[in-house]
């Protein structure tokens, strides 16, 4: 076995793959867990890791409007290209969902009476769980998401992996093809892409395998749910295979992961016995001893 950075991700939201993340971090091995899943984060809701630290992440910066200087001259409305500020008869008012941070109106102001505030509200935590260290990010409602934070949960994790010399890093990737997704699978040892057996499911797969094909690497598919539409299992493994593209294993849905995620645990630790382990377990050990 080698040291590993794997990074599981999904082109879709739904399928899974917070639950095989969940399993795979409880196979008896200390790992490093990061949810870098910054607009969701939820791994911390099944594993109640210690808040060992915090740290802010200053996602852009806000306008703020002084009244006491401010002279409702109705300049920073007439310039502002995002339609985040407004004026009545009363005032000038700006709207901190729709401001971009651009630092365009603070600059014209002739009153100095708009000021930029740091966006300070999402943070990155770092602690432990009962399987190794844990770290995650949550971004702030309406903060903007552009990769940065869960850059800044994977340098912590690596950190904290040389710290404690833990071999192996597992990244719950968040959904979809965005920044986020493509700063969590950068520069990483293994990607896998969790999907499932719906025309949407290949869809999002597709495109997914093609943004880890970009970066150098050749991902590894999981397909979740698999038993409910076995004709759409065929055709996504027919197309991996068309694309050289390996699937690692096939999941049958069974109710129990469910269970499991409502009890705080993982399917590994909530049904030992469960069929599903198995096959768990030999597609982690599998990726784990790849070259």
């Amino acid at each position: 076995m080698k040291k590993m950075e794997l990074a599981i991700i999904s082109g879709k939201g739904g399928t899974g793959k917070s639950s095989i993340s969940a399993a795979f971090a409880t196979l008896n091995e200390q790992v490093v867990l990061a949810d870098c899943d910054v607009d969701a984060a939820n791994l911390y809701l099944l594993f109640n890791p210690s808040n060992d630290e915090e740290v802010k992440y200053i996602s852009g910066h806000k306008a703020v409007i002084d009244y006491f200087l401010c002279t409702n001259c109705g300049l920073c409305v007439d310039h502002c290209r995002f339609d985040a500020i407004t004026r009545d008869k009363d005032r000038v008012a700006i709207s901190g969902i729709s401001c971009d941070g651009c630092f365009l109106c603070s600059r014209i102001c002739p009153e100095n009476a708009i000021t930029m505030v740091p966006s300070d509200r999402s943070m990155m935590y770092s602690g432990s769980f009962r399987n190794g260290k844990m770290v995650y990010g949550r971004l702030a409602p309406g903060e903007e998401n552009t990769g940065k934070l869960v850059t800044m949960v994977r340098e912590k994790a690596k950190a904290v992996s040389k710290e404690y010399r833990i071999e192996n890093i597992i990244l719950d990737g968040p959904p979809g093809i965005g920044c986020p997704a493509i700063s969590t699978i950068t520069g990483v040892d293994k990607v896998i892409i969790v999907t499932e057996p719906t025309i949407s499911g290949l869809h999002d797969m597709q495109r997914a395998a093609a943004i880890v094909l970009k970066s150098g690497r050749i991902p590894s598919v999981i397909i979740n749910k698999s038993d409910i539409n076995p004709e759409m299992s065929d055709q996504i493994v027919e197309w991996c295979n068309e694309n050289s593209i390996p699937v690692a294993g096939s999941l049958p849905f069974d109710t129990k992961m469910v269970e499991a995620m409502v009890n705080a645990q993982s399917i590994y630790e909530y049904d030992p016995e469960n069929r599903i382990n198995n096959t768990i377990k030999d597609i982690w050990y599998n990726i784990l001893n790849d070259n």
